[in-house]
């Protein structure tokens, strides 16, 4: 939800609020032959931003495209820059950040040949916000900063507290909160020098945002109400939905429904005013939810029914995802299985089409509740493994843009380091033309005190780097033992390198398979919560033992284990290794077995199989990171396992040999053994002497 307030909030402060203009007195002025070109060109280019960039926007490309055909046929060039610039924000709408970009640049270098400093600086703020959206932070404070000295050349108040609250945003998405708050709080500093309340709500409201996200509700809703009342005054209708909704939200967090439900309520007689413009969605999501937490079923379903209709209008399938799951849960509350079970596989369907990690989060979690209430185990195991899933995804997204964090904080010390060192280079010059300059016993002692002073400065900002960097050694140190926890060692250095992960192939890696038998007549004799807590009691040992062996988990797929000896890295001892640790995970069923019937309870048995040869392994998805491996051999070892028998572990004639002169071990020949789809396979059980 915070995605979508902050989208709007950058949209406003890319454009900045614009007073109302008489279009056509400006249509008047571009058709006057006798007017200068200076003047319907400005006319036409406030004709074209004021009446169709921000409301119909294939219009203002193509009224752009004549102010540029204008530009070209009359040798006034500035008609072009103009017109570029506003195709190519017109192009960062429409979502082709290429042609924005492109359009943005070709911009910028007539505004530059000319000399036009309000034209270079309006370019540089959309450039600024396209490299913002394409993730070069860097180089989007690079633009905005360039910016900010033109328009404080100018003396642009307005254009002043627009690029400060640009800078503000960059800082934000970077979780950066105290350097965002003090861009925020300049730029609200400079809206003191303008008559418009609008550019003033805007920021209080980013500031509030901040304080929200610092978990400061205090100071939040100060500045969510200051902005509330400043667009109140100027009747700004669509963002005062905005501030509604934020507020709402801080009371319907702080368990505060009532007064939740009256800013929610607030916000849609200001939608319903407005014709069914602006956030509808929003508005009917956080209706439904203060509904649901009052347990007021039927409401919530109508709130959610409204906002799918809009979202089915729109094509917003994340949204239409949202609702959805939601009503899976409404119709959890009302014991209505069948049709949440409904909605929820529809939403989850969505969150895979459209790759949306949270809503497969929030629809696998819905449907294993569901269906643990209907006391289904083996369905609701099957969810509960696919959330976990989604959650590992989720973390391996939020590894992505700590590490994406940690280079942006990097980049700012190092240009940090930077500036330090130049300016005590500046101030080492400067104390050198002071002893040359000035001979005199007390000018060199005023050139001493001024030499202590900078001193004293430039320790005190390298000691503040010195810190800075500490504290991104921590958090990096943070970031790579998630991302550890979710690749190998070695692949996530390779990840972390080169921005990706080759896939490579290995000639010898040994492949595990479990499995436990009669998994669904046993899962039937235990409820859902302890049919999940057994699985994961004996997954966790098992992720115990592959690390004890230095064996790779792959994955787990509902009650199978999936594991391989011999990769990323070969061994000489993979093989090896992966059989005896084929042998704790059997020793530790067996004990579990015991103990579970010592009280009564129903245990699992288990095969175990494995098989050795060539694979192929390596990262799957885009968004979603999974070390995953292929080949003959992974289809082999499965064979193995579902060709074992309980309490054993199944080898193939190739693992065999490999192993056969090991003393450690014992064997006892199967011979040819009938395996699905492979026909007869020499087979061999294998334990310790």
């Amino acid at each position: 939800m915070r995605k979508i307030l902050l989208t709007l909030i950058l949209i406003t402060s890319i454009l900045t609020v614009q007073a109302q203009i008489n279009l056509d007195s400006l249509f008047t002025i571009w058709e006057d032959n006798g007017s200068t070109d200076a003047a319907r060109v400005e006319a036409f280019h406030e004709y074209i931003w004021s009446g169709f960039l921000f409301s119909q926007t294939d219009s203002a490309i193509a009224l752009a495209k004549v102010l540029e055909a204008y530009g070209a046929d009359h040798q006034y060039p500035k008609a072009q820059a103009d017109a570029y610039k506003i195709q190519g924000i017109a192009q960062f709408f429409l979502g082709d950040f290429g042609a924005a970009f492109d359009l943005l640049t070709k911009s910028l270098e007539i505004f530059e040949q000319i000399g036009d400093q309000e034209g270079i600086a309006s370019c540089l703020n959309s450039i600024g916000t396209f490299q913002k959206r394409r993730g070069d932070f860097v180089k989007a404070l690079d633009s905005y900063d360039r910016c900010l000295k033109i328009r404080e050349q100018l003396g642009d108040y307005r254009g002043i507290s627009s690029v400060l609250n640009n800078i503000g945003l960059v800082y934000f998405s970077q979780g950066d909160y105290i350097k965002a708050l003090e861009f925020y709080s300049r730029s609200l500093k400079n809206t003191e020098q303008l008559y418009d309340d609008n550019d003033r709500a805007a920021v209080l409201n980013n500031i509030g945002i901040v304080y929200k996200s610092l978990n400061d509700t205090i100071n939040a809703l100060e500045y969510y109400t200051r902005s509330l009342n400043a667009y109140e005054r100027n009747n700004n209708r669509n963002q005062l939905i905005n501030v509604l909704g934020n507020i709402g939200m801080i009371y319907k967090e702080q368990g505060d429904l009532s007064k939740a439900e009256e800013y929610f309520m607030r916000s849609l007689s200001l939608y319903h005013q407005m014709g069914g413009q602006s956030r509808s969605t929003e508005i009917f999501m956080n209706l439904g939810l203060v509904c649901l937490d009052q347990k007021n079923y039927s409401k919530a379903l109508q709130y959610f029914k409204q906002g799918m209709v809009i979202a089915e209008e729109r094509n917003d399938q994340e949204g239409l995802g949202s609702f959805l799951e939601k009503m899976g849960l409404v119709a959890l509350g009302q014991n209505d299985y069948l049709n949440g079970i409904k909605y929820c596989e529809r939403s989850y369907a969505l969150g895979i089409n459209i790759g949306a990690l949270n809503l497969q989060k929030e629809s696998c979690d819905c449907l294993y509740n569901l269906y643990k209430a209907m006391g289904n185990g083996t369905k609701a195991l099957a969810y509960y493994e696919l959330l976990n899933v989604s959650k590992e995804a989720m973390n391996a997204e939020e590894t992505a843009k700590k590490l994406q964090q940690m280079e942006f904080q990097k980049a700012m010390l190092l240009d940090s380091i930077d500036k330090a060192e130049k300016d005590k280079l500046v101030q080492e010059a400067h104390q050198e033309e002071v002893r040359q300059k000035n001979n005199t016993r007390n000018m060199l002692a005023g050139g001493g005190i001024l030499l202590l002073i900078l001193a004293g400065g430039i320790y005190s900002r390298l000691r503040f780097t010195r810190k800075a960097k500490a504290i991104i050694e921590k958090e990096k140190d943070r970031s790579e033992n998630l991302l550890l926890n979710i690749l190998p060692e070695e692949i996530a250095r390779e990840l972390k390198e080169k921005g990706h992960a080759d896939a490579r192939e290995f000639e010898m890696v040994s492949i595990l398979f479990t499995d436990f038998k009669g998994f669904t007549e046993q899962s039937a004799k235990l409820s859902a919560s302890d049919l999940v807590n057994e699985i994961n009691h004996c997954f966790e040992a098992f992720d115990g033992i592959m690390e004890k062996y230095g064996i790779e988990k792959i994955k787990t797929i509902g009650d199978a284990y999936m594991a391989a000896g011999g990769l990323p890295v070969p061994t000489n001892d993979s093989i090896k290794n992966t059989v005896l640790a084929a042998l704790d995970m059997q020793a530790f069923i067996s004990q579990r077995k015991a103990s579970m019937e010592t009280e009564n309870k129903p245990a699992f048995e288990m095969r175990a199989g494995i098989h050795t040869g060539p694979i192929v392994a390596g990262i799957v998805g885009v968004k979603k990171f999974q070390y995953d491996i292929w080949g003959d051999t992974v289809n082999t070892a499965s064979r193995m396992e579902s060709s074992g028998e309980v309490g054993k572990v199944n080898i193939s004639e190739t693992t065999y040999q490999l192993l056969k002169d090991d003393p450690q071990f014992s064997f006892e020949s199967r011979g040819k053994v009938a395996a699905k789809g492979k026909g007869e396979i020499e087979m061999y059980f294998v334990s310790t002497i």
